[in-house]
């Protein structure tokens, strides 16, 4: 893995990595999830190359090595800022290798961006993969969790730490899985020492300040606001992933809804897979072998 510094279109400096390999068959650049960082994605990243593809990816703002003082804070205008990241690390990456396929692979928060990417930067990249979606939420349930982080903003400011938005997230995530001896991230995944890892890294375990998550949630009304929607390549593959037992997209409703309003749409390159037993990290769960391994089964029919 190799770190370099990316100066931004507006000036700021974005912390990337490259794992690069001779004579590469594709590239694939991940963007990481809330609370976390890029270099989390290193092993991910060595799989990919063991199979021919050159990997990418940088620290969103207000995570990582990106990050100012206070973790969380992407900045004003942050979440449209970190899209306009993607797209330039994307081109930087087409620069370095010309004539090669460029695949989007999304997390998470990541996968938020990379939904309201393909509205906007889709005829950048040649395929998309969403691992741990949150999907498509209700709109009115959307609504209230925006009034509930515009409150938390007025309370604790644009970067403050909201304990309320952390439970909310975090503790509802975590609910099916309490017990004794419990966390609190065991709905990241099934294995304990992941999950330790992650506990024990202090870049990470982190919710987005109010004003960054106002910011989000508005970013996914974009993504399926109907003429935003057109604007994605009708012929663009996208291979959707999760575990069933991931809290995030509510009991697979929302993420079964991301999947019809695509199929709604016409995006008729699309597959979705559901892992039995998995959680909300399927690149760090149990069976993650199986996951890489069906990850780059799909790469290869997009050659």
């Amino acid at each position: 893995m190799d770190s370099f510094s990316l100066s931004a279109s507006d000036g700021h400096e974005v912390a990337c990595y490259s794992w690069v390999l001779d004579n590469p068959k594709a590239v694939v650049q991940i963007a990481h999830g809330m609370g976390e960082h890029a270099r989390r994605y290193d092993w991910v990243a060595q799989q990919l190359n063991a199979n021919g593809y050159a990997v990418y990816a940088n620290d969103h703002r207000g995570h990582g090595e990106t990050s100012g003082p206070v973790l969380g804070y992407m900045g004003a205008d942050g979440w449209n800022r970190s899209l306009a990241d993607m797209y330039e690390l994307g081109q930087l990456a087409r620069g370095k290798h010309e004539g090669l396929k460029l695949i989007l692979l999304g997390h998470s928060m990541g996968s938020m961006l990379s939904q309201q990417f393909i509205t906007r930067y889709g005829c950048s990249i040649d395929a998309l993969v969403l691992s741990g979606s949150p999907g498509f939420k209700e709109s009115k349930l959307a609504f209230i969790n925006l009034l509930l982080m515009k409150f938390e903003r007025w309370r604790h400011g644009p970067d403050g730490t909201s304990m309320l938005m952390q439970n909310a997230i975090f503790g509802n995530s975590n609910a099916p899985f309490d017990g004794p001896g419990a966390t609190g991230y065991e709905w990241l995944s099934r294995d304990q020492e992941e999950v330790a890892t992650y506990i024990a890294d202090d870049q990470c375990g982190f919710v987005l300040s109010p004003a960054s998550l106002i910011d989000m949630s508005q970013g996914s009304a974009i993504s399926q606001d109907k003429l935003s929607l057109l604007r994605i390549p009708q012929n663009l593959p996208i291979y959707i992933f999760s575990g069933a037992e991931d809290p995030v997209h509510g009991k697979q409703v929302d993420l079964d809804r991301l999947v019809n309003t695509y199929r709604k749409r016409g995006l008729s390159q699309l597959s979705y897979k559901l892992y039995p037993g998995g959680r909300h990290e399927m690149f760090n769960e149990t069976n993650k072998d199986e996951v890489v391994t069906e990850l780059v089964q799909w790469l290869e029919q997009q050659l």
